[in-house]
């Protein structure tokens, strides 16, 4: 049962293990049978040389009348084999082999041709079984050795297995002694070159965790910040109010301003929410997504934001068809933070451009505004982070670059070339693309 369980384990050293046992058996075997067949075909080739040298030398010597029946026999030529004359129809015109058992005892008989009118053969016969016995003592011996090869073998593998696995136990435990107040890269020098491409996706995912860390602190101060000055306002203006008895209307102002302060409150808790439910929409499952329909359809309900607001939206969109494999709801999170940012920043009576295109690295989508432009200099997608004359939370951009981490995109914002606005791009890299239609 126990070594049931040890095979069925999803393990790469037992997978490796396995593999390893199965090849060199395989190997061992092929090779053992090699070797034994070469090395009695190379004994009886010689058996063979043998017969046929003893049985030209017969036929010679009777040829030539010699005297024939010392030839027959026992002599030091051929000590242990037996010579005779046949007459066989049945055989071919050259040299021919037989072999066969008799009384436990195994033979080859050679047959030279020594006269073909007569169908005569000099057949030399030759007992063979202390040849069988030493074949069967080199088998027993090469499977002996094939044993203790395999147990070389297996501790061969396991040793291998250790080695090999090592720099995966190095990664695991500096992996281990990682927590979101230790984050330090893995030094990829020390890893074997197999290792490598692993060792720079960690660090790359500890920038990613680093950087996340920061922002998660970042609007936690922001949002401790944010709340607490409307408040302390509000109190302010309370306590300011309670002093002395004051008319209705004082009380009046002072509640609607408190309203006010709430309602921008409530905006920005919302955004907070925001945030809450874009981490959730992280987990949505990756679908295929036509990626020009998908922007064609969603910049029709955004002309119906920019004209209710006396400015349009108009299209440019490259090639016919381009499909990517994404999550849908964060894609649309980033196009409608960067489009209503447009909209927003976009002075009256103007337009707001939608663009796509593709080349060799992958798919873009550029929003083009027609406002005042950036200060590229500053960190756009800081939390709380406002820019411009117009209201706002501060945290559209910040959810967007959240949402674009996490569908593998890249946001950029530059001021356009020709001095007219800014420039709002979404780069989708080719690795999420699963089709060119």
């Amino acid at each position: 049962m126990l070594s049931k369980k040890i095979i069925n384990k999803k393990s790469i050293r037992n997978k490796f293990i396995l593999q390893l046992v199965i090849a060199s058996v395989a190997l061992i075997v092929i090779f053992s049978t090699i070797l034994f067949n070469y090395i009695k075909i190379s004994i009886y080739d010689d058996i063979a040389k043998d017969l046929k040298s003893d049985a030209m030398f017969f036929a010679r010597t009777i040829r030539l009348n010699e005297n024939i029946i010392d030839i027959f026999r026992p002599n030091q030529r051929i000590p242990d084999a037996r010579v005779s004359v046949v007459i066989r129809t049945d055989l071919p015109v050259g040299i021919s082999y037989e072999q066969f058992k008799k009384n436990n005892k195994h033979y080859i008989e050679l047959y030279y041709p020594l006269n073909r009118k007569n169908s005569s053969f000099v057949a030399v016969t030759k007992d063979v079984s202390s040849t069988d016995v030493l074949l069967q003592k080199i088998l027993k011996n090469i499977f002996i050795i094939n044993m203790i090869t395999m147990v070389f073998i297996i501790f061969y593998a396991l040793f291998l297995s250790q080695i090999l696995l090592s720099p995966i136990r190095s990664l695991t435990n500096k992996l281990a002694r990682l927590n979101e107040n230790f984050l330090t890269h893995i030094d990829t020098d020390d890893l074997p070159s197999e290792f490598m491409p692993l060792g720079s996706s960690i660090n790359k995912l500890i920038d990613r965790i680093k950087t996340f860390v920061k922002y998660q602190k970042e609007l936690f101060i922001g949002i401790a910040h944010e709340l607490k000055t409307p408040l302390a306002v509000m109190k302010t203006k309370n306590e300011v109010t309670l002093i002395k008895i004051r008319d209705a209307e004082k009380y009046i102002d002072t509640l609607k301003l408190d309203n006010k302060t709430i309602d921008e409150m409530n905006k920005m808790i919302s955004n907070i929410l925001e945030i809450g439910r874009q981490e959730g929409a992280q987990f949505e499952r990756p679908v295929e997504v036509d990626l020009i329909a998908f922007v064609k359809e969603h910049a029709n309900n955004f002309k119906l934001l920019a004209r209710n607001e006396k400015k349009d939206i108009v299209i440019d969109l490259k090639p016919e068809s381009y499909v990517v494999v994404t999550q849908p709801t964060l894609l649309l999170h980033i196009l409608q933070n960067f489009v209503q940012n447009a909209i927003k920043f976009t002075k009256e009576n103007n337009i707001v451009e939608i663009q796509t295109y593709n080349d060799n690295k992958g798919f873009y989508i550029n929003i083009l505004d027609e406002g005042e432009g950036i200060d590229e200099s500053k960190d756009l997608f800081a939390p709380f982070k406002r820019f411009g004359d117009k209201s706002g939370s501060g945290l559209g951009l910040f959810l967007a670059k959240g949402a674009a981490d996490a569908i593998g995109a890249t946001l950029f914002l530059k001021n356009r070339k020709d001095e007219k606005g800014t420039i709002a791009t979404i780069f989708l890299p080719f690795v999420n693309f699963c089709e060119i239609a």
